[in-house]
């Protein structure tokens, strides 16, 4: 393995820094044959390849590195080939303490913003870039750590509100926009599992089921139930909420958006649903399961999957697939069972368009993701390697 270095891009090559990223680069596709070869469908000699191509260069372990990209996302792809190949646990563990020095850099950064009454960012806190996704490699890798401890510590202290120009605002308001084209003049609080309070939930939900709680964890659980609560928009197909909400939207206590998007795990209905079924269970809240379990189902009709218009993860059908396949291992009630092969159809369907290209690209929006959705799809079983558990679905 080539050291970590916490210099960041400046010290690596753009083809070296993009071997390393979850999202796009080999990192992800690695994941793909790793899992084939844990399941038979693939060798070892192909994923041990893909291994060696993710970490062709130097690991970036800077500030900036996080679960999608630099030294969190190499340690979570060699975690999911050590079991079967101890020559790769070395390389975990050396990987591991980079992870938490990087961890404990950015809980003092992010503690440092917090004094200066300054908003938080995506950067700083979300899935991709931020310490939510750091916490998810930790809860496999490190559970027990104080790092991983202080990191869910930081994370109440998100649901707790604060004040811009006197008027109370989430904890994880940030002030940026969402997107470049997406302006939300004052800032937003976003609803998502990758950049907003679904991740949040299902972050705190996870540490809990599996035993890992902090003081003032419960009560964080119930602040950010009850935002979905107090934002939930019901309609004759089912119950959806914003992407988002502006400072105007806050005073008005209603949403601009017209009616539910596509019912993605990024910002849909089906990535929102599973998080509160994650926070019910982890409160023993039947009623909250039940009702979770019924939105998630309502969305997954043809109607609302014809707004699906992709294959990826992020954003399309392979990510409802893998994140309605997960909710139904824990449903109560078969409905969204009854739902998997449409969606498995459909999602073959789509990965026939990508062509030569079906098994590249990365995790998120390329073919690797889409592969791995099949995979759980034609083996009816969960992934081998757990790979999904960075969509904070399981």
């Amino acid at each position: 393995m080539n050291p970590a270095r916490d210099t960041g891009l400046a010290a690596l090559t753009v083809d070296e820094a993009a071997s390393q990223s979850l999202a796009r680069g080999h990192a992800g596709t690695a994941l793909l044959h790793i899992e084939r070869a844990w399941t038979g469908t693939g060798t070892w000699d192909t994923a041990r390849a893909h291994i060696r191509r993710a970490m062709a260069g130097p690991i970036d372990a800077a500030a900036h590195a996080g679960l999608y990209y630099g030294a969190p996302a190499i340690a979570f792809m060699l975690h999911a080939a050590s079991d079967s190949h101890p020559r790769y646990r070395a390389a975990c563990e050396a990987l591991d303490e980079h992870v938490l020095r990087l961890a404990r850099r950015r809980l003092t950064t992010a503690t440092a913003r917090f004094e200066r009454d300054e908003p938080a960012t995506f950067a700083e806190f979300d899935l991709f870039y931020g310490l939510t996704g750091i916490a998810a490699l930790l809860l496999r890798r490190k559970p027990g750590s104080d790092v991983l401890a202080g990191i869910l510590r930081y994370l109440v202290s998100l649901t707790r509100p604060r004040y811009q120009d006197g008027v109370a605002v989430p904890g994880w308001w940030v002030a940026h926009d969402p997107d470049e084209i997406l302006p939300t003049p004052g800032g937003h609080a976003n609803f998502g599992m990758a950049h907003g309070a679904a991740g949040l939930l299902a972050l705190l939900a996870l540490a809990t089921n599996h035993g890992y709680v902090v003081d003032g964890q419960h009560e964080a659980i119930a602040v950010l139930t009850g935002w979905f609560d107090r934002w939930r928009q019901d309609s004759p197909d089912g119950p959806w909420w914003p992407h988002w909400v502006t400072r105007e939207e806050l005073r008005t206590g209603r949403p601009t958006q017209p009616g539910p998007g596509r019912p993605s795990w990024c910002y849909g209905t089906v990535g929102i649903a599973r998080a509160q079924q994650l926070a019910a269970t982890a409160t023993n809240d039947a009623r909250r399961k039940e009702a979770a379990e019924d939105a998630l189902a309502a969305a997954l009709t043809d109607q609302h999957l014809a707004r699906i218009t992709e294959p990826g993860l992020c954003h399309g059908t392979a990510g409802v697939y893998q994140t309605a396949y997960r909710a139904a291992c824990d449903a109560g009630t078969p409905a969204i069972t009854r739902r998997l092969p449409v969606l498995a159809v459909r999602l073959a369907e789509h990965a026939r368009t990508l062509g030569d290209q079906r098994d590249e690209g990365g995790l998120l929006t390329g073919g690797a993701g889409i592969a791995l959705a099949l995979e759980t799809a034609r083996n009816t079983a969960p992934p081998r390697t757990g790979w999904d558990t960075c969509l904070l679905i399981t």
